[in-house]
């Protein structure tokens, strides 16, 4: 009875709230979906790099890394929920694996990054749902490349004729944005992941002086509507950003390409961080990102600034996207961010991992909290949807 009451209770609450113009999220201490994990210090201590995957046996295993000056810039955290993502239970700590990528393949569970803040490209693998994982120590064990300042993020890992393919980046000079050189990763689904001789590693592109845009990072692969792949990624562009740049791989993975008189699309969200991923259902390619509200460019001057919109669009050629409805949305631009989602189709359903800054973070970028939400029927979501609790 007394869960009822208080079910009654805040139903209550959340009526009248709206009947005097004041949103739940403006009100509520804690952030919304389930949390998996938190600062315990969000002044120095913070959530990275989300990821999820969904094993063979239908449960969940999710992961994050912790940035800020109270870390070493090489720790990620494992997580798994074996009922639906309502429970979450950490399973383990790994040193030297950072900005990384889950994906399950062949009955096993890999993650995907590299050794630290623009360290060395590394693989590990997992036979055991996520418990334990194999040590990347030599070039036969999942250090693939070495030699220069590697970057990424949480982003795809894609299947395609034959081949497994996943987008990175350098930065050997460490100027962020213009600094990043852009090349793709691919292997063969029948070779040994953790071998570095498996992998192929295209060309890497440099950025261009191209104005007014400062940058790419944190690409995409993704199988076009013909059946190439290409590197989709994000592009620094402070005004408005909504702009992604497209580059064209080889069948081989050894060639990557970029006409910036075609390669730069129109993106709503594209200056941060974002996933894609094709449904074959609806035969769209859709994505979470921090689309930027209109009734919010005048309170963030940087675009790139603005990451308290998660917003759900698609697309069906990768070129025109459309904005189908916002997820998550709370008025505070300067300290809440619902940020690098990443996520996972699931039936009618797509499962996220948000990097979420909320109430006591310092600012929009520094995360405190992995939060889990469940976006039910999102085909059939529109901009009348309420945002999600």
């Amino acid at each position: 009875m007394g869960s009822l009451r208080n079910a009654a209770k805040n139903i209550v609450i959340f009526i009248v709230l709206l009947l005097i113009g004041v949103s739940y999220a403006e009100t509520n201490e804690n952030p919304p979906g389930i949390v998996i994990d938190q600062s315990s210090s969000p002044a120095d201590i913070h959530v990275g790099c989300p990821s999820i995957a969904i094993l063979p046996d239908g449960g969940y295993v999710a992961s994050h890394s912790w940035f800020g000056p109270g870390t070493p810039y090489n720790e990620t955290v494992i997580f798994q929920s074996t009922d639906q993502g309502r429970n979450w239970q950490k399973l383990c700590e790994i040193d030297g694996q950072w900005w990384s990528t889950l994906f399950s393949h062949d009955a096993s569970l890999y993650i995907m990054g590299v050794s630290e803040r623009y360290g060395d490209v590394v693989i590990r693998r997992s036979d055991d749902g996520g418990h334990t994982w194999s040590i990347p120590k030599d070039s036969s064990s999942g250090l693939l490349l070495t030699g220069s300042r590697f970057h990424c993020a949480p982003v795809p890992v894609v299947v395609h004729n034959g081949r497994i393919w996943r987008a990175y980046e350098d930065n050997p000079d460490m100027k962020w944005g213009t600094g990043f050189r852009a090349f793709m990763m691919s292997a063969s689904i029948g070779s040994d992941l953790l071998k570095a001789d498996s992998w192929t590693a295209s060309n890497r592109i440099p950025w261009g002086a191209w104005d007014p845009y400062g940058g790419f990072l944190e690409g995409n692969a993704v199988v076009t509507p013909e059946g190439n792949v290409v590197d989709i990624l994000r592009v620094h562009e402070p005004d408005k950003g909504g702009k992604a740049a497209m580059m064209r791989v080889s069948a081989d993975g050894k060639v990557l390409s970029f006409d910036p008189e075609k390669g730069f699309i129109d993106f709503p969200g594209g200056c941060k961080k974002f996933t894609i991923r094709f449904d074959p259902a609806s035969k769209r390619y859709w994505s979470l990102t921090n689309f930027a509200q209109d009734q919010d460019r005048e309170k963030a001057v940087n675009a790139e600034r603005q990451r308290n919109t998660l917003a759900l669009t698609s697309s069906a050629d990768l070129e025109n996207w459309t904005v189908h409805s916002i997820l998550l949305y709370h008025p505070d631009v300067e300290r809440t961010g619902f940020q690098y989602a990443d996520w996972q189709f699931e039936r009618a359903d797509i499962v996220a991992v948000c990097r979420t800054a909320f109430r006591d973070a310092p600012n929009c970028h520094d995360a405190n909290y992995l939060t889990f939400h469940r976006i039910t029927d999102f085909r059939d979501r529109t901009m009348k949807n309420e945002p999600l609790d």
